[in-house]
């Protein structure tokens, strides 16, 4: 056993047994939450002719990650919050994370490695200014004190954190530690969203709230080079920036559902997939981004993301998400357009009320430069076959999540499986499986 799972299975532990029974108080002037997850993962071999210097390996493999955090909130006034987030993290990925768009373990971080590491995930501030007397209470959780809120408000988020923590929420398909594991089923697969190597970013996001409504926008940092750890602090000429509009519902008294529209831009120096082919045709070689990324390009997307409480114990979800494809893939995965979907059971049938089920799918393909660019033997961050027979890539996840409650309380295990059809949209190439079991414990 690594000094990473060791670590791991101590602070579990540590969580089970010393989790207090809390008494919810109206307002917290602050709070300490803790998380730790374990993953460990396998991939079968799978069926490759050919392979490329970023393709899905065809023997079988093994990868683990472990991350654990800590989630400290203060309050500085009425309405101004502070919150940091240490954090440690290390990880083995599997074909050293190449090879797929809808990567198999959303807790993999693209600069993990096998030895822990120590750093600061999230530092930053939220202001909430009240713009009408009546008021809705706002639970305790990670990242959030409890309190009551205007339910007409603005809130401003500014410092580093992720972007994903304010846009794109979903209740059933969003968290890789306890819900759906595969990126494209945690967030739009589409969505080139600013962030680091680690998935954070620096930047700041305002939000109106009113009643079931809300809309919420943001500019943030992006890497200087593709998907890696150093950020570009020139937000005035490269930045991510996004807008959304949410309205919430209800079916019934209490059946909640919500849907959202989001849209991105990202503008930094971006290679262009019809430029690196163009000098490709003139040179007679193998296309390269790395040759053409020399200047400022703009990437647009869209995307629709629904969720719906159907029955008490089952949720539903769905998202669909186009960018135009024109440009390198910047900040998380090798997708242009992205539909995903998925169900969620609690385990209240079975007298198991605090076990879940998922069953999803996701749906991944490339734009038609991206397409030619990777058949005529480019390279791109995440893939590069060689060539390409294209397809969509399909994704089928499905997990059971087991609470330890009351016996650990805030721990629980889960097994997945994924199955993933033309990987790196190469029909040439799989069905790749992968096997994964997941130990999460929470305060």
């Amino acid at each position: 056993m690594n000094a990473s799972s060791r670590l791991f299975l101590l602070s579990g532990t540590c969580a089970a047994m010393l989790a207090p029974t809390v008494v919810q108080a109206e307002q917290e002037d602050w709070n300490l939450k803790l998380q730790t997850t374990y993953i460990s993962q396998s991939k079968a071999a799978l069926h490759a002719p050919y392979s490329g210097d970023h393709s899905l390996l065809a023997e079988s493999e093994h990868s683990h990650s472990w991350t654990a955090t800590a989630f400290l909130g203060v309050r500085l006034g009425p309405r101004t919050e502070a919150y940091l987030n240490p954090e440690a993290a290390a990880g083995v990925p599997l074909s050293g994370l190449q090879g797929l768009g809808g990567f198999t373990n959303g807790e993999m971080a693209r600069s993990s490695g096998a030895d822990p590491k120590v750093y600061r995930a999230r530092a930053f501030l939220r202001h909430v200014v009240d713009l009408s007397d009546e008021t809705e209470t706002v639970a305790s959780g990670p990242n959030q004190l409890a309190g009551a809120y205007a339910t007409r408000r603005l809130v401003i988020t500014a410092g580093n954190l992720s972007v994903t923590d304010i846009f794109d929420p979903n209740a059933y398909g969003h968290d890789p530690r306890t819900q759906f594991l595969n990126w494209t089923l945690m967030t739009h697969g589409a969505y080139d969203f600013a962030a680091d190597a680690r998935g954070y970013t620096w930047g700041a996001a305002a939000e109106y709230i009113d009643g079931d409504w809300s809309v919420r926008a943001g500019r943030f940092l992006l890497p200087k080079e593709p998907n890696q750890q150093a950020l570009d602090k020139q937000a005035a000429k490269h930045h991510g920036d996004q807008i959304e509009l949410e309205r919430r519902h209800s079916l019934g008294d209490d059946r909640p559902g919500a849907v959202r529209l989001l849209a991105f831009r990202d503008r930094a120096v971006m290679a262009r997939y019809d430029e690196a082919l163009r000098l490709a045709d003139a040179t007679q070689d193998a296309p390269n981004l790395d040759l053409v990324r020399q200047q400022a390009h703009a990437k647009v997307g869209v995307g629709i993301n629904v969720e719906q409480q159907v029955l008490s114990d089952v949720g539903v979800f769905a998202r669909a998400m186009w960018a135009d494809g024109k440009t390198e893939t910047y900040a998380f995965t090798e997708v242009d357009r992205s539909v995903s979907g998925g169900v969620s059971v609690k385990g209240q049938r079975w007298a198991r009320p605090d076990d879940v089920v998922g069953l999803g799918a996701a749906f991944n393909d490339l734009s038609a430069a991206h397409r030619r660019y990777l058949a005529q033997g480019g390279t791109a961050f995440f893939l590069g076959d060689g060539q390409l027979n294209h397809r969509p890539e399909r994704v089928l996840e499905a997990f059971y999540s087991l609470s330890l409650s009351p016996w650990l309380k805030g721990v629980a295990v889960s097994l997945d499986h994924q199955q993933v059809a033309h990987p790196g949209y190469n029909a040439d190439r799989g069905p790749a499986r992968f096997w994964a079991l997941r130990v999460h414990a929470e305060i």
